[in-house]
């Protein structure tokens, strides 16, 4: 792996919807942004269940995960935003069906608001020697 940063984007993944990329490698680091539930086909925000918006968010962190050669075992760190609390049950059921190793270093929030009006976002941190 290379020592300077690289820039990641895939088609595979929404765009960054403001000044920032999709993730950035730093040596064998990768920091992959936030994501939240928009459908990289469409655009359009998935609704209608907040596990429904998890699995989008969890599908978008793997394309980036995947286009930068990393896979969800290789994530050591990830941070979730809640806009409620009281879904904290469902969201951590779906994240266990793509964290089945070795789970990662966590924090989950709840915050005040999140772009949008998402009901939640997902960053990670991945390391690969």
């Amino acid at each position: 792996m290379s020592t300077s940063k690289e820039i990641i984007n895939t088609v595979k993944a929404p765009a960054p919807i403001g000044p920032y990329n999709q993730a950035v490698r730093a040596g064998n680091t990768l920091y992959v942004s936030g994501q939240i539930a928009l459908s990289p086909q469409t655009g359009e925000l998935v609704t209608g269940s907040v596990a429904g918006e998890a699995r989008q968010v969890l599908d978008n962190l793997a394309a980036i995960l995947a286009e930068a050669g990393y896979a969800f075992a290789d994530v050591v760190k990830t941070t979730i935003f809640l806009r409620d609390m009281a879904d904290f049950a469902t969201v951590n059921e779906v994240y266990g069906t793509y964290f089945t190793g070795q789970a990662p270093a966590r924090e989950t929030v709840a915050v005040a608001g999140l772009p949008k009006n998402v009901n939640v976002e997902i960053s990670v941190i991945a390391w690969k020697a």
